[in-house]
């Protein structure tokens, strides 16, 4: 498939770079279709970059966003996606945003799989922007190869919109959205920072199965060109 990467020398650089073409693409679905729908990553990674993308002028009262996966713990947790987000991205300007979180208030993950489904259905799909992330594995969003449910979520012809994922020595169970949800996008970005992800990204591009490195399913499978964005170092928040 087709990089476009962009290199950065700092994590801070990458980020205002990443929020003003992210910004652009939801501007655009503004003008083109009156609404804008985002999907973002969780983790340590996109903090800085939330926070400088709540800062731009956009109208954020027709903007949607959602996130990629979550673990499963209330947003009150330390460790929930949903609460970084509330917390740097809903800020400022974007505060008028529409969330739509893939945490419920049900035991599992497996037993809340029709109520997220059905929220992921209800969106204007497909997604204007998708932004992912990457672990050293090579895992995005939830998707880590020694999950039961890992060739589900890979699967092209899946029917599924969210799965639930227990990765192999995880702190808490996940859910995450199949990666043909991910895929149907207008628009799709990898964050990577530090020099052990971008190791791992090169080895990735060769021959190899999924399973050594989940990105390696986004990079054989989707429909646009994947816009790549890497610093050398982490940005500070």
């Amino acid at each position: 498939m087709m990089i476009a990467e962009r290199t950065f020398s700092s994590g801070t650089l990458l980020a205002t770079a990443l929020a003003d073409s992210v910004a652009r693409d939801l501007r655009l679905a503004l003008v083109e279709r009156g609404e804008a729908l985002l999907a973002v990553s969780g983790g340590s990674t996109p903090r800085t970059f939330f926070n400088v993308l709540a800062q731009r002028m956009l109208a954020w009262e027709r903007v949607t966003v959602t996130l990629v996966d979550e673990r499963w713990v209330p947003e009150s947790h330390a460790r929930s996606n949903a609460k970084l987000v509330r917390e740097t991205l809903l800020q400022g300007r974007a505060r008028e945003a529409r969330f739509v979180p893939l945490y419920a208030a049900s035991g599992t993950p497996e037993h809340a799989v029709p109520e997220i489904s059905a929220r992921i259905a209800r969106l204007p799909l497909p997604f204007d922007a998708v932004v992912l992330g990457m672990g050293e594995d090579g895992h995005i969003a939830s998707l880590f190869s020694a999950a039961a449910r890992f060739n589900d979520a890979v699967d092209p012809q899946t029917s599924a919109l969210v799965l639930p994922m227990h990765a192999a020595g995880g702190i808490e169970p996940r859910i995450t959205m199949s990666l043909r949800t991910l895929l149907h996008t207008r628009a799709l970005y990898l964050h990577i920072e530090g020099a052990g992800k971008r190791a791992t990204l090169t080895s990735a591009l060769h021959d190899g199965p999924i399973e050594e490195a989940p990105i390696r399913a986004v990079l054989r499978q989707a429909r646009v060109p994947l816009r790549m964005y890497w610093a050398p170092t982490e940005s500070v928040a």
